[in-house]
């Protein structure tokens, strides 16, 4: 198999290359295999299908996300709605930076599992439901300290907006994929804030995510 100690981490780091480039279909075990460089026999060594390593893939995916842009930017000195022009001006970026590598602007690779994956496997769904709400609060929180700071009313409904402010920046991600234009981010990322502004009639709608 070579390089015993880290085939698990190259195995979960090629799913989510692969996967997120192309689909959860189109990619197999076999060369899932051959791109991290062991052999097929060892893949169900550290997963029982491709399933779990898909699941394994969006707890990678999650945290890196949480790590490297949700945190820094939310959890910052920043006033709480100039957190969210950060975070889409972070996503821009690297977006941007995705398309010169690879000449495709591949979108949100959590949202894409969630496009194809959601009406096919339960478990997946699941997954991907909890980090959708674990993105929720995030977003949740900072609209909570704009309230408190006096930037939006106190009759806005934190959790509502929170989702709809989530739904809409997937929605700029899938538009921009399908344009391979990430620019789609700057010019649309701006009605975030106008989302937020207007809060207080989404708690009428039961929006669940």
């Amino acid at each position: 198999m070579g390089r015993t100690s880290d085939a698990k981490e190259r195995l979960i780091n090629s799913a989510i290359k692969l996967i997120s480039a192309r689909s959860y279909t189109a990619v197999g075990v076999q060369e899932l295999c051959k791109h991290a460089g062991i052999k097929k026999g060892s893949f169900y060594h550290f997963f029982p299908s491709k399933r779990e390593l898909t699941l394994a893939a969006l707890d990678v995916m999650w945290e890196t996300f949480r790590e490297k842009v949700l945190e820094p930017t939310f959890t910052s000195d920043l006033p709480p709605m100039e957190k969210f022009r950060r975070f889409l001006d972070t996503s821009y970026q690297h977006h941007c930076s995705t398309r010169e590598t690879t000449g495709c602007m591949t979108g949100c690779q959590v949202g894409n599992l969630a496009v194809e994956l959601s009406t096919q496997d339960e478990v997946i769904r699941q997954k991907i439901e909890q980090i959708f709400e674990q993105w929720a609060d995030c977003c949740e929180r900072v609209l909570n300290e704009a309230v408190a700071a006096g930037d939006l009313p106190v009759e806005i409904d934190p959790r509502a907006t929170a989702q709809a402010i989530l739904a809409y920046i997937e929605g700029i991600l899938l538009l921009g994929k399908t344009f391979n234009d990430p620019s789609l981010i700057k010019r649309l990322g701006r009605g975030v804030v106008q989302l937020a502004i207007v809060g207080k009639g989404f708690g009428e709608t039961d929006i669940k995510i």
